[in-house]
């Protein structure tokens, strides 16, 4: 059952005509026809009497006629009210991100949606991975944006995808090296400036130490910094090196101030996940957002 079948029932009750209901809907008079026998077969009931000069419902078919002009009516308020909701959508966008994200990819997704519905407004707290997932679990924000995945009944969305790079001061002795992947051992007595303790790049920066039998606290640490920024003016001034998202590093930037490598041993790539508590109903608005997000990045999102 289709709203083409039920569309073509209800003119054919109410012209009590086969062809002014083709007129009524610029179809054909044959058209009418097999919407309705299909409509009939699959109820299993005749709805039209066609033994007669006008086309007139059986008592099955004036039962039936009720219900189907309330579907479609339902269907033109739904219609009408979407389309007044999408003119009209405006409210605040609660978000929470980690550092990558909420540096580097949610600014450029609230300016795109909002040449779209200029009214919306955003709020985004930005903190590390481990915290946006929890703030979202206590229901402070509808979306998040995070780094990585957790187990903890949230759902994650994958946007994309990104690696992990070197970030070293420009100066003669990494320019040397310019051109190549380096191993974490060749750089690994470099002072390091580190993320916060629940950021995704430190935890999984730290495990491959682990896994090459480097422990953590052998690092020469030179600065710990919960922002992005500061870790790239650092190594420009240079301080040290710091291993950080390749979003971030920009390498299209020919004004950075510090050289990029990529890292010869450090296969894990991470993803970048589009998070949001199953438990809360989200608002219309913050519903949009998402589609809206989920539809920039096409088929990449995976949904867990």
């Amino acid at each position: 059952m289709d709203f083409r079948q039920i569309e073509a029932f209800v003119n054919v009750v109410k012209h009590r005509s086969f062809s002014k209901a083709a007129d009524a809907t610029y179809l054909t008079q044959p058209t009418i026809s097999a919407h309705i026998q299909t409509l009939e077969k699959e109820l299993q009931m005749q709805l039209i009497d066609r033994s007669r000069k006008e086309a007139l419902p059986t008592a099955e078919g004036r039962l039936f006629y009720d219900y189907a002009l309330t579907m479609l009516n339902t269907r033109e308020q739904a219609v009408y009210s979407l389309q007044n909701f999408c003119l009209n959508i405006n409210g605040v966008v609660e978000i929470q991100a980690s550092s990558i994200p909420g540096e580097y990819l949610v600014p450029d997704l609230m300016a795109a949606f909002k040449r779209e519905y200029p009214a919306v407004r955003f709020y985004m707290e930005q903190s590390d991975s481990q915290s946006a997932a929890e703030h979202l679990l206590a229901r402070r924000g509808e979306l998040g944006f995070t780094g990585m995945k957790r187990d903890d009944g949230l759902i994650y969305e994958r946007l994309m995808k990104d690696k992990a790079v070197l970030i070293a001061p420009d100066n003669e002795k990494f320019r040397k090296k310019q051109g190549k992947a380096l191993p974490l051992v060749e750089f690994a007595r470099e002072p390091f400036l580190l993320r916060e303790e629940g950021s995704a790049t430190r935890k999984t920066f730290e495990a491959k130490l682990e896994e090459r039998g480097i422990p953590s606290g052998a690092l020469t640490v030179a600065a710990k910094m919960n922002s992005m920024e500061a870790i790239k003016r650092a190594v420009a001034g240079g301080i040290g090196v710091s291993i950080i998202s390749e979003l971030a590093a920009e390498r299209q930037r020919e004004d950075r101030g510090y050289l990029i490598f990529d890292l010869a041993d450090y296969d894990s790539d991470r993803e970048f996940y589009l998070v949001s508590n199953r438990n809360i109903t989200m608002s219309p608005t913050a519903e949009t957002f998402k589609l809206f997000v989920l539809d920039q990045f096409g088929s990449s999102s995976e949904k867990k």
